[in-house]
């Protein structure tokens, strides 16, 4: 008896984190089945005349759901062996995320929308199927991503100060007669001109208006490809890794393990 509890929690973890099993492979597909179910249901909730017919069994099924969410949650966190950790990762975040809203629901009219969220459960669609290599390749563009922050934030920098001084401009050129009616309606302009937008609710009248709008909109398309050109670059720099396998730590949850590891990077448990 003194081992039926590890065993339990053994066996839970093999079926819950793990797709190399049958039972762990028919757990996630018949997850990601509710997952996508849901998230339809709470979009057509949001259609009058479904809700008005069908509102009745679209909330019953929401909470059916949610309450079958609630208990692979606490379950989760039953058969790891650090649950605070697991708790505090992505996944885990977003395992609690995806049951919150139908609870606040109660008291908050309206916050079942949010139920959406659970669409980013499916990203476990990767190690589902196997397919780790993708897995791999989200770490790099991660990687990239985070290594390009400091360049992106000095360019958004240079952005925003470029919109101000036009729409500054724009609005001594036009003037309050031709719709730019204060600098930050002026900047408004700027920013939706300058990023290839334009909603056409304001437009210049001017003949310098006009030339200072067909400058702005020539240079949005090279704005537009720097932050790209940045991103790139960084994830030119980024070293490939080893293969990653699809296994889950027993202790905290986590993935994205070499496939020859024997130990967890995060939390240095036996794999």
């Amino acid at each position: 008896m003194a081992d039926s509890s590890p065993n339990l929690k053994t066996r839970l973890h093999e079926i819950i984190f793990e797709a190399d099993t049958p039972a762990g492979k028919a757990f996630d597909l018949v997850l990601l089945a509710l997952i996508v179910l849901s998230v339809i249901a709470v979009m057509l909730e949001s259609v009058a005349s479904v809700r008005q017919q069908y509102g009745l069994w679209l909330r019953t099924f929401e909470w059916i759901v949610t309450i079958l969410f609630t208990l692979e949650y606490v379950l989760r966190l039953y058969c790891v062996g650090r649950p605070t950790q697991y708790a505090r990762s992505f996944f885990g975040i977003v395992d609690l995320l995806s049951i919150l809203p139908s609870y606040l629901s109660v008291i908050i009219p309206g916050a079942q929308s949010f139920m959406v969220i659970r669409a980013l459960r499916l990203l476990r669609v990767f190690r589902v199927l196997k397919l780790a290599h993708f897995v791999g390749e989200a770490s790099e563009l991660g990687a990239a991503l985070r290594a390009s922050v400091r360049k992106i934030i000095v360019f958004l920098g240079a952005v925003l100060t470029l919109v101000v001084i036009v729409g500054s401009m724009m609005y001594l050129i036009e003037g309050e007669a031709n719709g730019f009616t204060n600098i930050p309606v002026s900047i408004y302009w700027a920013i939706v001109t300058m990023t290839t937008v334009g909603y056409g609710d304001i437009a210049p009248q001017t003949p310098l208006g006009k030339i200072l709008a067909s400058a702005i909109m020539i240079m949005g398309y090279g704005i537009i490809a720097v932050p790209t050109g940045i991103v790139s670059v960084e994830l030119a720099g980024v070293v490939k890794g080893k293969k990653v396998s699809t296994q889950a730590c027993p202790d905290c949850g986590a993935e994205g393990h070499a496939h020859d590891a024997a130990y967890c990077k995060y939390c240095s448990s036996k794999l």
